[in-house]
């Protein structure tokens, strides 16, 4: 009765004010072919709490921490040093408010440390205003379309090769309920970009493009977004790894419209993939067209500096049907650990940790490309680059995780059936990685491809 506390009698109550036969009438408009018959093989029916304890620990112990072996795994996720400080500060008292701050007499602390979260997103990504995050990038980079498309009435947008396929598949899912229109092909395992070969029309919502891209490759995008100027379309730029834009270009000063991203670099584990921080920022001509809640300042009757949410009409609670966005709930906690972190840093620590990581990525990328069977395919990168190996990279990256290195991301894995992409190898250094590291990882790549 601890966790299901409802007796038969209360289901079959239940079913008879909703008007239901059984429970499985709940669940006709999910296909019959992707429910789930019978249990879950290898569970048991039920368990004490102890033994789930211990199943579920045991379980936890195959898994094979970032931080215990050497650890080159990025493409949209990376592993860098989060200060203790960062965990004591979103604990206070200030900040243990509710998930989400609709009570901002009782919400201070938080609506205040969005209000600096926006202005520092903002300034990181070049733009006027930014809002007080969302669930992640790869959501965040659909929403960019769906305003884009709120903008300029249209409904195709093209989408570059270098986009993270998790992300472009997360917008082809949305697609299908809007109508929108996805243009996207596969990136070619080389260093040039397509960003000056997109094409873009009358017709074009946007142009999405990811900087740095998945490939780790870092282009101009000042043409492009002249381009999409003329074209009467927006320029949308993807992020993934914010401690890049301590060391280059922010995309709002190129002329992006629109900058999105994955916050989770700043302040926020791996996790396992989540929950994460998702990053919005546009021009102030757009602002009423962006999802999510926008935090301001203001003053109480007796002329006291109070925050308070200033835009929030646009999402699901109040419009409903007419909202801009029906997924834009925000990872506020995550939000004030970005900012915490990002407090810490400040603009001169960003810097230095950006130069950091890109110093060790350099160090790295040449030791590996001495490897026999190895070769760099960008020499233009901040802290993630791309390998080709003289044979397919999956099984290789299997067999060292079996050493206990954690060798990167395979692009066979991103892109099963691309047989141009499978002997790709997606390799990130950060501020974590030590010279021993990438020396055990490039003595173990050479013993594998031998």
């Amino acid at each position: 009765m601890r966790y299901l506390p409802l007796s038969d009698a209360d289901r079959s109550e239940m079913l008879r004010v909703i008007g239901a036969k059984s429970i499985d009438d709940l669940f006709t408009d999910v296909p019959a072919a992707a429910r789930l018959s019978g249990t879950i093989a290898g569970l048991p029916d039920h368990a004490s709490e102890l033994s789930v304890e211990r199943q579920l620990g045991a379980l936890a112990r195959q898994n094979i921490a970032a931080g215990e072996v050497p650890f080159f795994i990025g493409c949209g996720a990376y592993r860098h040093h989060i200060p203790a400080s960062v965990d004591h500060i979103i604990q206070r008292g200030e900040f243990l408010t509710s998930y989400t701050p609709y009570q901002p007499e009782i919400a201070q602390g938080t609506l205040q440390c969005l209000f600096e979260f926006q202005t520092q997103v903002a300034r990181l990504y070049g733009c006027d205003v930014a809002n007080a995050s969302m669930y992640d990038g790869s959501t965040a980079c659909w929403e960019a379309i769906a305003m884009a498309g709120r903008v300029t009435r249209r409904k195709k947008a093209v989408l570059s090769s270098g986009l993270h396929p998790h992300y472009v598949s997360l917008a082809k899912t949305m697609a299908k309920f809007t109508g929108d229109t996805l243009l996207h092909a596969p990136p070619s395992l080389t260093a040039e970009l397509d960003v000056d070969t997109l094409a873009v029309d009358g017709e074009t919502s946007c142009v999405v493009v990811q900087y740095p891209d998945i490939l780790g490759r870092i282009a101009d995008l000042s043409a492009l977004a002249a381009k999409c100027q003329a074209a009467g379309a927006l320029l949308v730029v993807v992020n993934t790894e914010p401690v890049a834009l301590g060391a280059i270009r922010a995309p709002g000063e190129m002329g992006a419209d629109i900058v999105v991203g994955e916050g989770q670099s700043i302040g926020v584990g791996l996790q396992f993939g989540g929950p994460y921080c998702g990053l919005f920022a546009t021009r102030e001509k757009y602002v009423r067209q962006m999802p999510g809640r926008l935090a301001g300042e203001t003053q109480d009757a007796e002329g006291k500096r109070g925050f308070v949410l200033t835009l929030s009409t646009r999402e699901q609670h109040i419009r409903r049907e007419k909202a801009t966005s029906n997924i834009c709930t925000s990872s506020v906690l995550c939000a004030l650990a970005w900012t915490a972190h990002m407090t810490l840093l400040g603009e001169k620590g960003l810097r230095q940790l950006a130069a950091l990581n890109h110093g060790k990525a350099v160090a790295a990328a040449d030791r590996l490309a001495r490897v026999p069977g190895v070769s760099l395919v960008n020499d233009a990168f901040f802290n993630e680059f791309t390998l080709r190996l003289s044979r397919e990279a999956r099984p290789v990256v299997r067999t060292l995780a079996e050493r206990r290195i954690l060798a990167g991301v395979s692009l066979g894995r991103l892109y099963p059936g691309e047989a141009e992409l499978e002997n790709g190898l997606v390799v990130a250094v950060t501020e974590t990685t030590t010279e021993e590291d990438v020396e055990t990882f490039a003595s173990a790549l050479e013993e594998v491809l031998a």
